[in-house]
């Protein structure tokens, strides 16, 4: 991935996180480590994901225009593009993704830890079959209080 050429940190219910793109693609989504020390420049692309973003987080939805650019395995761009088939309001645990896929969960767990794009590419409504799972290669802490507040968001659209 080339590096991002803009980057924009915004507030989020939860917390600070920055996006980066390029002049023609969103390149990623940060939900935990926000850089204020870094100059940020804002885009077109990165103004539309804000606004998109700050309606999500006003009224979940699941209408996502900006360009993404996927960089990754084949397989993380399957567990991907499965994880955008998940409706809102709903999880899946990692087996049965893995199961769809013809995979295993962990590897799943791997590819929902490498996702670039969260709450776009909704890796939160994948959890285990005893319980909320990981969240950004976490089991405790912010990063789970954060999955939580997403999966409760959308259960409230």
């Amino acid at each position: 991935m080339q590096p991002p050429i803009y980057q924009v940190s915004i507030d989020a219910p939860f917390g600070q996180i920055t996006l980066a793109a390029s002049e023609s693609y969103i390149q990623g989504i940060d939900l935990f480590k926000s850089s204020t020390a870094m100059t940020f420049q804002g885009s077109p692309l990165t103004q539309q994901l804000t606004r998109e973003l700050q309606a999500f987080f006003v009224q979940a939805h699941n209408e996502w225009s900006i360009p993404l650019m996927y960089a990754g395995t084949d397989f993380q761009q399957r567990v991907w593009q499965c994880l955008r088939s998940i409706p809102m309001g709903e999880t899946r645990s990692y087996s049965e993704v893995a199961e769809v896929l013809n995979s295993s969960a962990r590897a799943v767990g791997n590819a929902c830890h490498a996702n670039p794009f969260p709450i776009v590419v909704p890796c939160h409504r994948v959890v285990s079959k005893s319980g909320i799972g990981g969240f950004a290669g976490k089991i405790i802490g912010n990063e789970i209080r954060v999955k939580q507040w997403l999966l409760e968001h959308e259960q409230k659209r």
